[in-house]
């Protein structure tokens, strides 16, 4: 059975992904820099902090002895600030994930397609799952065919286009159940995928890339 945008439109109704921003980890990012590099590193916090809150950012940067730019005119070290938000993996934590539900679930058989177009056929027998987000959350849709997921512990790929509030992602023989939680940005230290590799697929920067998400995205920020 093919899938097509018109049934994703009608499953998804108001369900959207959701986008968490760890302030644990951005306290501990602050304060591993501040200690390895001293109060010298100014943060760019334009752009309501790359969309993380501006008043959240400034006041865990301060507290932790640093600096911090939200003028276009001063000056601000990029890297360090990509640190902060646990971008560059190594010893930063990551501070942003984003989450989607699985909407529903279904076979696909060889050579049948899904989304926009049919740009993606299935080469064999498999089975699809609906995934709330697309690129009305900042889900780019050029990851359609090169990004994965992770749900219950196994990556899986995004399949087809990437539709304006929904994705399809090949669960092939995993018992996938409508609600699922699908981990579309976490943890490196869990496998699972990042800002960075999101940046190098589309050639983005890491700071257009959770903008993106961050002032369109539903987001909670917790401890």
């Amino acid at each position: 059975m093919n899938v097509d945008q018109s049934e994703a439109d009608r499953t998804t109704g108001t369900s959207t992904p959701i986008a968490f921003v760890n302030m644990t980890a951005l306290t501990s990012n602050a304060r591993r820099i501040a200690a390895e590099d001293g109060t010298d590193p100014i943060f760019d916090l334009r752009a309501n902090a790359w969309g993380f809150d501006l008043r959240r950012v400034s006041e865990v940067v301060l507290a932790a002895g640093i600096s911090a730019s939200k003028e276009e005119e001063m000056p601000a070290d990029v890297a360090a600030t990509e640190r902060l938000y646990g971008f560059t993996g190594a010893q930063s934590s990551s501070v942003l994930s984003l989450h989607g539900t699985v909407l529903s679930a279904k076979p696909l058989r060889r050579g049948e397609g899904v989304s926009y177009g049919y740009r993606y056929r299935a080469r064999h027998d498999t089975n699809v799952a609906l995934v709330t987000g697309g690129y009305a959350q900042g889900i780019v849709r050029m990851l359609g065919n090169r990004a994965h997921v992770t749900v219950a512990g196994a990556r899986c790929p995004i399949v087809g286009r990437v539709a304006m509030d929904v994705s399809v992602i090949d669960v092939g023989t995993l018992p996938i159940r409508r609600g699922d939680s699908v981990v579309y940005l976490g943890d490196h230290l869990l496998g699972e995928t990042t800002v960075q590799d999101w940046s190098a697929m589309t050639g983005m920067t890491t700071r257009e890339i959770a903008a993106g998400i961050l002032t369109r995205a539903r987001t909670e920020h917790i401890s």
